[in-house]
């Protein structure tokens, strides 16, 4: 079947659309970032991080309520969510702010959850959100930002390695999500398993 000049015109219509353009922006944002936060200008850095944390908020909203959706957007959207904080949290062992231990644990986190999920996908399932996953991410996100501040800990009065405690407890919360995940999907799998085997 031949593509037409209105069909390539469409597709790139539906690309082009405002939630696509704001995962754009936000991959954009990520070298932007990363200059800011290695020339020590940690404070705009935040500002940039905010903003593209911002725009997740924004197109996924934008996408659901206006019908948006894409295939385009649902890689991208998660994949440029992946790259910005990965990308600060290699720059923040860089920097000796936090340990490389962390970083590692994470993305072996992320891998794992990437993989199951098309595992699931394949077999036609799907496992929520729990709470304790977003109190992990919320613990996540609230140590990446105190990382910003560091140095001013003293002045606070705060602990000079508060900021790597609250990742530790969220990261050993994101493993015990991944694992309330794991046993959800293969109770899900056999229950599945089962009503074949009855059929």
């Amino acid at each position: 079947m031949k593509t037409t000049m209105g069909d390539r015109d469409c597709d790139r219509r539906r690309i082009l659309n405002v939630p696509n353009v704001l995962t754009m922006l936000r991959l954009a944002l990520i070298p932007v970032f990363a200059v800011l936060f290695m020339n020590g200008r940690m404070i705009p850095a935040l500002a940039v991080y905010i903003a593209a944390s911002l725009t997740d908020i924004a197109d996924g909203y934008i996408a659901r309520k206006y019908r948006m959706i894409t295939d385009f957007g649902k890689l991208m959207d998660p994949l440029a969510d992946k790259l910005m904080v990965i990308t600060m949290m290699v720059l923040m062992v860089l920097k000796g702010i936090i340990p490389l231990i962390l970083v590692i644990l994470l993305a072996a986190k992320e891998l794992l959850m990437v993989l199951g999920g098309l595992f699931l996908l394949g077999k036609g399932k799907v496992v929520f959100s729990a709470w304790i996953g977003k109190i992990a991410q919320l613990l996540l996100v609230i140590g990446l930002i105190l990382c910003f501040f560091t140095d001013r800990f003293g002045m606070w009065g705060l602990p000079a390695q508060l900021h790597v405690t609250v990742l530790w407890c969220g990261t050993v919360l994101a493993y015990a999500a991944l694992c309330y995940y794991a046993l959800s999907a293969f109770r899900a799998y056999r229950a599945q398993n089962l009503n074949h085997s009855a059929n």
